[in-house]
């Protein structure tokens, strides 16, 4: 049976991607505007869960963990400098730990995904 019946090679296909990465940041904001942390966090995990997956479905990677893992760092760095530095005297405790819970939550992902996903075999 084949993935894509009735579609043959000379048409484009659309990709899901860039419409969940333009919502992952403003769910993201929503959660934290109404004080919402589950929605903050699953805003952040959308936004990098899609670019993960936008670069893999686009040959830039062969799997999206390493990817994923880079992210959390880039989460927890920002975190980080979030809330021990709170620029321009705003209380932005939630955001710096929607971040930080983030990045956790990646990393699990991370180590699951490169434990318990099989590697696939190329051809090439």
């Amino acid at each position: 049976m084949e993935e894509t019946p009735g579609l043959s090679e000379q048409y484009r296909k659309a990709s899901p991607w860039p419409l969940f990465i333009a919502l992952g940041v403003p769910i993201s904001e929503i959660g934290l505007v109404f004080d919402i942390f589950p929605v903050a966090v699953g805003g952040l995990l959308l936004f990098c869960g899609c670019i993960a997956g936008l670069l893999q479905e686009s040959g830039y990677v062969a799997a999206p963990w390493n990817s994923l893992g880079v992210m959390a760092l880039l989460l927890f760095a920002a975190g980080g400098w979030v809330y021990v530095a709170n620029p321009g005297g705003i209380d932005l405790t939630l955001r710096a730990y929607a971040m930080i819970a983030s990045g956790g939550i990646l990393v699990a992902a991370v180590v699951a995904g490169k434990l318990f996903v099989p590697k696939r075999q190329f051809d090439s």
